[in-house]
């Protein structure tokens, strides 16, 4: 059984979309047995042949969600034997719908686990920048690897660790999942404006107060985005195929040119960690530059 993680963490969905689906299936997965698995193009599944042997048979325990992953906990063959689990990262376009067996297939679906009582967990992923694989724990170690603490988990005092005296831009210590797992571009840039901090502050010159001020914004902005079923950009559905609406609310991310809706300065976006970012210049003011 393969252990070893070959998934990447980054890019759309965020925290909030993977918690919108992981909720949803939580309604209808536990307690029901696959019975079947068909796939079709596998080039995202590492070992393919794993998961068609494996799964079948096998009792759903419980889904929940790890950072960006979505983990299907499922049962052990014996009592001795560790805890298997499917593991699934959605990358850019991947969907995981609930369909009974006569629903039409759309395009791009390459797997399907047949349920016992008839439904189908189905699989679409149309640039297939997903990835599946079966994983198992081995002793207190997670197949996940080590990653940082949940955004939306952490007490204040832990968040405030995570980040006090860190020579890193604020922006890319965010984007870190070893630091932070399941914070994404979408969900940092917003809540940086909503805290009134520039994305290119060093963490080390943030005060207290700023990192508290972080703290509640991440936790408001993550708790709304989810209330909302997360953000419908690019091909991001739930598990029942309906769109979010937190992009509704986007007050920065990828609106460079448009105003300001809390001071009607217009937005501007600069390169932090790699990434585009959004960002206000008069409510986030600009680090300061030492003259040599």
């Amino acid at each position: 059984m393969q252990t070893v993680l070959a998934f990447t963490v980054d890019g759309m969905p965020e925290l909030p979309e993977v918690e919108t689906v992981v909720r949803g299936l939580q309604k209808v997965l536990p307690g029901r047995r696959i019975v079947e698995v068909r796939l079709g193009k596998t080039d995202f599944i590492e070992d393919p042949a794993t998961l068609e042997a494996q799964l079948p048979g096998r009792l759903i325990t419980a889904v929940r969600r790890y950072g960006k992953f979505l983990v299907v906990d499922l049962d052990s063959p014996d009592v001795s034997s560790p805890q298997p689990a499917l593991l699934v990262h959605l990358g850019m376009t991947g969907q995981l719908t609930m369909s009974t067996p006569d629903t039409s297939i759309a395009p791009h679906t390459h797997a399907f686990f047949t349920l016992d009582d008839g439904r189908q967990l189905r699989y679409r992923d149309p640039r297939r920048f997903g990835s599946m694989q079966m994983a198992v724990a081995e002793g207190n170690r997670s197949p996940l690897g080590t990653l940082g603490i949940d955004p939306l988990e952490a007490s204040g005092t832990e968040f405030l660790a995570q980040l006090r005296g860190r020579r890193a831009k604020i922006k890319a210590l965010l984007l870190d999942q070893t630091v932070l797992r399941g914070m994404g571009n979408i969900y940092t840039d917003e809540s940086l404006w909503r805290a009134r901090i520039h994305p290119q502050r060093l963490a080390a010159k943030l005060k207290e107060t700023d990192l508290r001020r972080l703290y509640g914004a991440v936790q408001t902005i993550l708790k709304e985005a989810i209330r909302l079923r997360g953000s419908s950009i690019s091909d991001y559905l739930d598990c029942s195929g309906q769109r979010g609406e937190f992009q509704l609310r986007h007050r920065v991310y990828d609106r460079e040119g448009h105003t300001c809706v809390r001071c009607k300065t217009v937005i501007r976006r600069v390169i932090v960690a790699g990434r585009s970012s959004y960002f206000c210049p008069h409510c986030q003011s600009a680090p300061r530059v030492r003259k040599a």
